[in-house]
């Protein structure tokens, strides 16, 4: 074996390898290994010795040392029930770890108004976080540009405007357009777009719009619904303008979909033969059993550029030039939309 691998294995172990083998807390550890807290010298002993037998090298980063801060990242995190959010803590979890981060997280349920993720980012500060990834498109870039004086912020999934704001976002105006051009190719002519408000979930919003705008220059009639965060809103004025001679509801996610098909086999109408239903996302478990009309979503790509940008901006302490990456994602045709 040769001393190139016997290293190897050393820079990969991380310090919740060494708790574990320890007996001790990742706190306790991390402190003992700072020569920080107080606890018995026994301790402290056993932990440095397990820390040299496994050949544990910290990860100690340029910003640690110029903000003394803890070289953790914030990431905040709408609800991860939804499966779009989910997989997407998944693979920032699974980028963040090969590159050598930690992550510590708070979740967020519905907040129409930001104000419970005002609060959360204000806690993730409080635990000395050298950085923060915004994973909701539920805060706007006003809430979030205070807490750019102190830390460098980039939102994971969704666009931005502010100057100040770093991203690795979906494009969802192209999802948009992709979605209302195969609608348009299957022939459709009286057209619902249902999405949520821009309050509700801006990524919906943007999706929402772009299908709008890209069906009116197609001369195909619209009916605009905006509603709020709950999929099943709006749904029944949806079906009301079916009765009245629209041919497709456009839906801004894939939960929206599943509940206008839900409510349409309620009433009786069939789909896609009584009429065509398109969402957005494609993460649903399921989804190509149940032959969605969709848009993939790149999940893996915004989660890799986003934890390489994060780590690019803590180890080079230069987060003046705001980087921007958008990725766009793949049409799912599926079966809930046919032509006409």
């Amino acid at each position: 074996m040769s001393a190139d691998d016997q290293a190897t294995p050393a820079l990969r172990v991380t310090i919740a390898d060494v708790a574990s083998a320890a007996g001790v807390s990742r706190a306790t550890a991390t402190r003992a290994m700072k020569g920080e807290g107080r606890f018995a010298e026994e301790t402290r002993e056993r932990i440095l010795e397990v820390a040299e037998r496994l050949g544990y090298v910290p990860n100690t980063m340029a910003a640690e040392l110029a903000a003394g801060r803890t070289g953790t990242v914030g990431l905040m995190l709408r609800d991860a029930s939804n499966p779009a959010y989910g997989l997407l803590f998944s693979r920032l979890q699974d980028e963040a770890h090969r590159r050598g981060l930690d992550l510590v997280t708070v979740t967020i349920g519905a907040d129409e108004q930001g104000t419970k993720q005002v609060g959360a980012l204000h806690r993730l500060l409080g635990m000395r976080v050298a950085g923060l990834i915004v994973a909701t498109g539920g805060i706007t870039g006003a809430q979030l540009e205070p807490f750019a004086d102190q830390v460098p912020i980039l939102r994971a999934g969704r666009v931005e405007d502010s100057a100040r704001i770093h991203t690795a976002h979906y494009d969802d105006e192209k999802h948009g357009r992709m979605l209302a051009d195969h609608v348009i190719a299957l022939g459709h002519r009286h057209v619902v777009v249902l999405g949520g408000s821009p309050e509700a979930s801006y990524p919906e919003h943007l999706r929402a719009m772009a299908m709008r705008e890209t069906l009116i220059e197609a001369e195909v009639a619209v009916t605009m619904i905006s509603a709020g965060a709950r999929p099943e809103e709006g749904v029944d004025e949806a079906l009301k303008a079916v009765r009245a001679g629209a041919t497709a509801v456009m839906c801004a996610s894939d939960y929206r979909q599943l509940a206008v098909m839900r409510a349409s086999r309620a009433l009786g109408l069939r789909v896609p033969d009584d009429l065509s239903v398109t969402g957005c996302d494609g993460i649903l478990p399921g989804a190509d059993l149940l032959g969605l009309t969709t848009v993939r979503i790149p999940v893996e790509a915004v989660a890799s550029a986003a934890v390489e940008t994060m780590q690019r901006l803590l180890t080079s302490g230069e987060s003046d030039a705001v980087m921007r990456q958008a990725f766009t994602g793949e049409l799912v045709p599926g079966t809930t939309a046919r032509p006409i």
